[in-house]
């Protein structure tokens, strides 16, 4: 999903943003002095966001040489060592915290990611994030997502269909909007979002692809795949926590999205230490 160049774009512009014109604090150290160092985590968790953390100290300095005892997916404990650096010591502490933001963020990502999927591992449901992503890290947060066992919904506004109300409301019905979608991109999936069991029925008839049942009730919920009996898929959206994930996976429908799995992170505690 993240190609090379832009793993090196992304890590171009963070580097500008944090170097600027120079680190003038590693200019107190003798520029021909050598250093290791290793990362660690304090806390266990998923990995994800090595490429990014290579092309961090690849930029700073091409010498900067690394070594992982993990790969992106893997489950790490704490006070584990992730990767060795080797490199000039100025390198090293100026590439250190661009290259730990990316790799705390999106293995955090991954990590509540593990962690949601983990509770609804007994059911047939698909956990899918949202677009509610951080502005220009979109692709690295949807592929962190799947490092953690979920799967990516639509990536932009680009790729697929979804009516909403406003959508619905300004094209003159779930009927009309699903088959203007059809004339402006046929080969595009179309998803309705509903709010009732009528427009639920409006949606199916209409021969949405996927239909996202906003805020429903549990008994709703169950009530809907009945109703439905596979004629599209259904996504339940909405009030979807800790408390509600098992209960709303367990009837039946075929996806959750989880706008928690980008929005809500909390970076995974990493460090760097000089040796």
């Amino acid at each position: 999903m993240i190609s090379a160049q832009y793993v090196s774009d992304q890590t171009a512009r963070a580097l500008e943003e944090d170097v600027a014109t120079g680190d003038i604090t590693a200019r107190l150290i003798e520029e021909s002095a050598q250093a290791s160092a290793r990362i660690i985590t304090r806390e266990d968790g998923v990995l994800c966001g090595m490429a990014f953390v290579n092309e961090t100290f690849r930029q700073v300095d091409s010498s900067c040489q690394l070594t992982w005892q993990a790969s992106d997916g893997d489950a790490i404990m704490a006070d584990s060592l992730l990767c060795r650096i080797a490199g000039p010591a100025r390198a090293l502490l100026t590439a250190e915290r661009t290259a730990l933001n990316f790799l705390q963020l999106l293995s955090g990502t991954a990590s509540t990611a593990a962690h949601y999927a983990a509770q609804v591992a007994h059911t047939r449901v698909t956990l899918l994030d949202t677009r509610k992503t951080i502005p220009g890290l979109r692709l690295a947060q949807k592929y962190a997502v799947t490092c953690g066992g979920c799967d990516n919904h639509r990536i932009g506004l680009f790729d697929a269909f979804l009516i909403k109300e406003n959508h619905i409301a300004a094209a003159g019905g779930i009927s009309a909007a699903v088959l203007a979608a059809r004339q402006i991109a046929p080969d595009k999936p179309v998803e309705v979002e509903v709010e009732n069991a009528d427009e639920l029925t409006e949606a199916l008839d209409a021969g949405a692809d996927r239909i996202m049942l906003d805020n429903f009730s549990v008994a709703d919920l169950k009530a809907a795949v009945v109703h439905t009996n596979g004629r599209a898929q259904l996504e339940a959206s909405g009030n979807v926590t800790d408390e509600t994930l098992v209960s709303i996976a367990e009837t039946g429908v075929d996806l959750i999205s989880i706008g928690a799995l980008t929005k809500h992170v909390t970076a995974l505690d990493l460090s760097m230490r000089m040796e």
